[in-house]
């Protein structure tokens, strides 16, 4: 990585930059490494180490002035992050937070400015997202989704479990493995919902399958599940068939709001597609559940919400620009009082955020340590891609800006009974 100007001055303009945004609690626990060799910060202590490549590194990360600049920084190779990559955003924060006043943005701008631009970036073959028609109509969020999970089915095996499950998994100990707790999450997702051989169960967001699978293998029901990505589907439906299973169980590409009312189901649940709905959605999500479901039906519910202490970036946040277009993770209270106002019955919430955390983490091991095989599958920018997303995730689990919610719902009969047991015990038997 070269730079357009060879500024003789760029170094010492970088380490006066530094001097003045670094935070000097930070710089115990993360390193920051020139493209010289010089470093600053306890080497011996710091689990991440902030590389910047070139000259022009701090420039290109830190002019923008937003999030997805800092990102595009790592993507195009300006920066790098080597050893624990989501130390590294705790950093980030603080760096945010020197951008946000004006007086300070003004000056220090002025210094990047000297800086060289880059030159001879690192090639992106899969750019930011640029959706086109209306938000969170039909067409747009099949584009959407198929902007993320249509990236490749085996790059995505590398870092999931043998289930190919991509949500929260459940652990009994911190020490349990991921096939071991996202096991664990399809069982207790199948007892919260109390199946029972012969019923219809509706996946809503299915992805590649694993849930419904398990529920038809273990607990006898007849399963649909329904994603907007193709080559999901294909995988899916292939592994159905290979297990023999296709005549009680199938993936559809459709939309949820295309899906049939003529049979009511006995049972809805949707996993990690909440996010992909819309705030401005959620009441005809809802209403559409509800009128799927017969009478003492049970719909569980499982998605990332936003708390207090999440802001929504209005330049835009880099999960919006090249993993999640037009995700949106709503407040728990915002997302019950919707569903009531569908006239769902809330009966259970429950919170998994720690959950996430461990989850993120061995996603994180798995896709680290499958680097190079990865880049059989997909570029380096696609790599960088997932690896900052993973990393910030944890970050915004473990400082409680997301929290993960199961919430479970029933469509309570004409006399009010909603069908369900006293209490949870059965939940939690051996």
């Amino acid at each position: 990585m070269r730079s357009n100007v060879e500024n003789p001055d760029a170094k010492s303009i970088t380490l006066e930059i530094l001097n003045e945004i670094l935070p000097k609690e930070r710089m115990g626990s993360i390193n920051v490494q020139l493209w010289d060799g010089t470093v600053l910060g306890n080497s011996q202590q710091s689990s991440v180490t902030l590389m910047l490549n070139h000259p022009g590194a701090l420039r290109e990360m830190l002019l923008p002035g937003t999030e997805v600049g800092m990102g595009e920084a790592y993507l195009y190779d300006d920066i790098d992050i080597e050893g624990n990559a989501e130390d590294i955003f705790g950093l980030a924060d603080s760096l945010m937070e020197e951008l946000g006043g004006i007086t300070k943005k003004l000056k220090l701008f002025g210094k990047l400015r000297q800086l060289p631009e880059s030159l001879d970036r690192l090639p992106l073959h899969r750019g930011p997202a640029h959706l086109g028609g209306k938000r969170h109509s039909i067409e747009r969020d099949r584009e959407a989704v198929t902007y993320h999970y249509n990236v490749s089915n085996d790059f995505y095996s590398l870092f999931l479990d043998k289930e190919m499950v991509y949500s929260c998994a459940y652990f009994l100990t911190p020490e349990d493995s991921l096939d071991q707790a996202q096991e664990q999450k399809l069982e207790l997702i199948c007892r919260k919902l109390r199946l029972r051989p012969g019923q219809r169960l509706l996946d809503i967001g299915c992805g590649w399958g694993g849930l419904i699978i398990w529920a038809v293998q273990h607990y006898g029901v007849d399963a649909t599940g329904i994603t907007l990505s193709q080559p999901q589907a294909e995988y899916a439906n292939k592994r159905i068939a290979e297990l023999g299973i296709g005549d009680r169980c199938r993936v559809q590409v459709i939309d949820y709001r295309e899906v049939a009312e003529d049979a009511p189901y006995d049972a809805l649940v949707s996993v990690g597609m909440f996010e992909h709905v819309g705030e401005q959605m959620l009441a005809d999500y809802f209403n559409k559940a509800y009128r799927l479901l017969r009478p003492r039906g049970v719909f569980l519910n499982h998605g990332i919400s936003s708390t207090k202490l999440e802001q929504r970036n209005e330049k835009g946040d880099f999960s919006d620009a090249y993993v999640f277009p037009d995700g949106e993770l709503v407040q728990i209270h915002r997302t019950i009082a919707r569903a009531e106002e569908a006239n769902f019955e809330t009966r259970d919430v429950e919170s998994l955020r720690e959950h996430y955390s461990l989850t993120l983490h061995r996603w994180m091991e798995r896709l680290e340590r499958n680097h190079e095989r990865a880049l059989e599958f997909v570029d380096e920018g696609t790599y960088r891609v997932w690896r900052l997303f993973l990393a910030g995730s944890i970050h915004g689990f473990d400082v409680r800006r997301q929290n993960l919610y199961q919430t479970l719902l029933v469509k309570a009969d004409e006399t009010g009974r909603s069908g369900l047991p006293l209490t949870r015990r059965d939940w939690y038997k051996d």
